[in-house]
């Protein structure tokens, strides 16, 4: 039998500015932009409420609807998420009210479509499609978080460009773009595409989340729609250094707890694992180097969602039973991704997963492997990590050991414990 590694349990120490009062903050940055020269009362405003897992969403949601409603205006949700929930109005609607994005919450009706109106066309023939309700509505105002995308490197990544595209663009938006991206890159279709909303759509403005590595609110910053292509990728730049990052670059063996929708559009976030550019290789430019990764099981929040699953080369069966299909095929396919659907070398157990692994690491014994054990790539404050990195974190102030260490935690039924 594979003798395993000695674990233990490790706390990082990471840079974290955070918003402490969310409705205060979101006030001041919402009277910023002036709105009322803009919006006047009556006018409806469609807002953006997209799938990802932000912290703090529906708090932030709710104050930039009450901004509205000061102004007299009749502010709406409107579900802007590309072909997430299934590519369904019901399991869009699912997604939001996952977040605690509701109607009683929110204070504000939110109105679900899959139809969208072809508002435009880019100099080079491209279909501008947006959301039927957005699209009626007197103004339009992008929120959203800005971070680093997880397949496309530009001066704007994912974030407020991005959500008026596949987000606002629905299905059959996120469709069209991402079958461009294979002539044209993403940076030039944000252009092109962004312009053309920014020009037909009303858009009045945004609101750009970041956050810390600790998945909290580190800032708020509303943004006039004149400013979204000079501003976003100033706020970009800070995302990107207050990404969480693994521990050690170089690892054997990645254990990822939970992949899903709410961490990440990949399931894991690829900046941080590494497999940003090539789905089972880390490149020159990646941060971190993981020779394998193991992904152990979905979060229930992605409903089933797998995508990502694919870029892992282990996974258990636990894990596989919990993948939907069909949503799991629709968010590839129109991501043009296929490859992070398909399904690794499934073992019937952790332990199983685990021991096939380390066999295929190359000439090191598997009780020296690198191994570093995450809940998921969102929350990388508390990891564990084997014996093979103990030196490196007495000498790193950043790190520090939380307990004292222990056996591979593995049970008696090949199942293993979850990073707390």
């Amino acid at each position: 039998m594979t003798r395993f590694p000695r674990m233990c349990n490790l706390r990082q120490r990471f840079d974290c500015p955070r918003v402490d009062d969310i409705p205060a903050t979101v006030k001041a940055q919402m009277q910023s932009l002036h709105l009322e020269q803009k919006v006047k009362p009556g006018q409806s405003v469609a807002i953006s409420g997209g799938s990802r897992g932000i912290a703090n969403i529906a708090l932030i949601l709710r104050e930039v609807v009450r901004h509205f409603q000061s102004l007299g205006a009749k502010p709406f949700i409107v579900p802007a998420m590309g072909s997430h929930g299934g590519g369904t109005v019901e399991g869009q609607l699912k997604v939001l009210k996952g977040f605690g994005v509701t109607e009683d919450y929110i204070g504000a009706p939110i109105r679900g479509t899959m139809e969208t109106v072809i508002v435009a066309k880019t100099n080079k023939g491209l279909p501008v499609h947006f959301d039927r309700f957005a699209s009626e509505a007197d103004h339009v105002f992008v929120c959203n978080r800005v971070k680093p995308h997880t397949r496309f490197v530009g001066p704007i990544e994912s974030g407020l460009h991005k959500m008026m595209l596949i987000g606002l663009g629905k299905h059959e938006g996120a469709k069209v773009y991402h079958r461009a991206i294979l002539d044209n890159s993403f940076p030039e279709i944000l252009e092109s595409v962004a312009e053309r909303v920014l020009n037909v759509c009303r858009v009045c403005g945004g609101l750009a989340i970041i956050e810390n590595a600790e998945d909290e609110t580190a800032m708020l910053d509303a943004v006039p729609p004149e400013k979204f292509a000079t501003r976003e990728p100033e706020l970009l730049n800070l995302a990107n250094q207050w990404l969480p990052r693994l521990p050690f670059p170089d690892v054997d063996l990645l254990i990822v707890d939970h992949i899903g929708k709410n961490i990440s559009g990949l399931g894991m976030d690829a900046n941080v694992i590494g497999r940003k550019f090539i789905d089972h290789l880390a490149t020159p430019r990646d941060l971190a180097r993981c020779r394998r990764i193991l992904v152990r099981s979905l979060t229930p929040e992605t409903e089933g969602n797998g995508t990502g699953i694919g870029i892992a080369e282990f996974t258990t069966e636990r894990c596989v039973r919990q993948i939907d299909p069909v949503i799991t095929r629709i968010n590839c396919i129109t991501g043009l991704h296929p490859e992070a659907a398909m399904i690794p070398i499934t073992l019937p157990t952790d332990a199983a997963a685990v021991e096939a692994a380390l066999q295929t690491i190359g000439l090191v014994e598997p009780e020296n492997a690198r191994v570093i054990q995450i809940s998921n790539t969102l929350h990388l404050t508390k990891v564990r990590v084997s014996e093979a990195y103990f030196e490196e974190v007495r000498q790193n102030p950043n790190l520090s050991f939380d307990g004292n260490p222990f056996d591979f935690p593995v049970n008696p039924d090949g199942s293993m414990s979850d990073v707390d």
